[in-house]
């Protein structure tokens, strides 16, 4: 095994190496800046997210939420209270022309799918979306590309000093970390005149601070799992309770096929306040007498995501009169869903090439760098890992064999929250991993440039 242990180290230190690199390749290809240009002395890019980053990392927030469970509501009446300080009410947030998606597996995937399909057709489409891979910034999307240091910087310490200004003995004068980008992505697409944003749930849906959301154009639910039990629930029922939380009465919502119990709780949540929810039909309807759509996400659990993202789109579009949208009838109920069906139609040369283009790095992603291929994946959940499993050994399949010698495939893992590691490990048993490497939690910010890698 002399050359298996030769090859592990030769790996592991071109991994360093070529993570390097590689994040500095994505940086230039997706305008990231690893050298932000200064602001005001003591206010640059790096201070802004050193100060960001005291307001409560992603676990301290989770254990805030924990505490405040006995009176989640209060939750979103602080989310408007901070939103009145920053100097916005709800009814500004009605001009963003917002698209609202929740779901345990996939939403991201299928807010950047929607949000390519739109931007397509020329709109400037706002993008907030969590968590970021590399750098804070990406976050807050404008036409797809993370907003500049520069543009990140000035929004920060305007939002930051208003909230000071305007704190009193009766409240925190700062919100939480995903909380204040929240504020401040709505304040970047109000300031940067989108025509309409596409917003990610960050946790669950009903007490969620994104759901301050009063008049969304149209809501989504992707693929529903077990996750975040402490916060949502531990059952399939529970947890679709709280992502229906974003139904608003009047304003259509698409789900995809979920298992049964869980789309019962939907169809209920809809019916109480006079949300028409409509079930996405397959991509495979959408594609019949047509060419085959092609995705830029590879896996077939995104045609899934892709089927939600044409449906929010093409609903988008026609809100909005598009001349390339016909007014198209919606289906009778299902008779078993007991859900009126979403309309088939022919998907535009706009949302095949929105499709087709879209990329979502870090979601069934294949980077090569030299002798190294990095397969790269955030599944959490057991069903997303299983889906993983699937696209790694077809993406091995499709893959031609190294011809230099033997191949050595490693597992860098990681695991955070409350979700239990080892029983998402045996479900990559398939993957027949000689080595594995076990990444710890641990953050920390840069002096020299990259204080947003966190």
């Amino acid at each position: 095994m002399w050359w298996a242990q030769r090859h592990l180290r030769a790996a592991l230190s071109l991994a360093a190496v070529s993570a390097r690199s590689a994040t500095t390749e994505v940086a230039a290809r997706r305008g990231l800046s690893a050298w932000p240009a200064p602001q005001e002395p003591g206010m640059e890019y790096q201070d802004a997210v050193r100060m960001l980053n005291t307001l409560q990392t992603n676990a301290s927030y989770l254990e805030q939420v924990k505490r405040q469970r006995s009176d989640p509501q209060s939750q979103l009446e602080a989310m408007e209270r901070y939103l009145a300080r920053s100097g916005l009410q709800v009814e500004d947030l009605d001009r963003l022309n917002i698209i609202h998606v929740t779901g345990t597996k996939g939403k991201g995937s299928t807010c950047a799918f929607t949000e390519h399909i739109l931007r397509n057709y020329g709109l400037k489409t706002g993008f907030f979306s969590s968590p970021h891979l590399v750098q804070v910034r990406e976050r807050i999307r404008i036409n797809g590309q993370p907003i500049s240091p520069e543009l990140f910087t000035k929004h920060f310490w305007r939002l930051y000093h208003r909230l000071e200004e305007t704190k009193d003995s009766s409240c925190v004068s700062m919100p939480a970390y995903f909380r204040f980008l929240t504020l401040m992505a709505f304040h970047v697409f109000l300031q940067e005149k989108v025509d309409l944003a596409v917003v990610e749930v960050g946790i669950g849906g009903a007490y969620d601070c994104t759901n301050i959301i009063r008049k969304p154009v149209v809501c989504g639910v992707s693929s529903l799992g077990i996750d975040h039990t402490s916060l949502l629930g531990d059952t399939m029922e529970k947890i679709a309770w709280q992502k229906g939380g974003i139904f608003k009465h009047g304003i259509p919502a698409f789900t995809v096929l979920q298992p049964e119990g869980p789309l019962a709780v939907l169809r209920d949540r809809a019916q109480q306040i006079s949300c028409p929810l409509y079930l996405c039909p397959p991509l495979e309807a959408l594609e019949e007498g047509a060419p085959p759509l092609i995705l830029g996400l590879e896996g077939e659990h995104q045609r899934s995501n892709a089927a939600l993202a044409l449906q929010l789109a093409h609903c988008w579009l026609q809100h909005h009169n598009n001349q390339d949208i016909q007014e198209l009838k919606m289906s009778r109920p299902s008779v078993r869903w007991q859900l009126p069906l979403a309309p088939v139609f022919q998907p535009t040369s706009h949302m095949r090439h929105g499709l087709r283009d879209t990329e979502w790095p870090g979601r069934t992603q294949v980077l090569l760098r030299g002798p190294l291929t990095w397969y790269l994946d955030g599944a959490h959940t057991t069903s997303s890992i299983q889906a993983c499993v699937r696209w790694y050994r077809q993406a091995l399949q499709r893959r031609e064999r190294p011809s230099g010698g033997p191949e050595v495939r490693v597992l860098l893992f990681n695991s955070t929250g409350d979700r239990d590691p080892a029983a998402l490990l045996k479900l990559l048993q398939p993957c027949r991993f000689d080595y594995a490497v076990f990444c710890p939690n641990l953050t920390e910010v840069s002096s020299t440039g990259s204080a947003g890698e966190r």
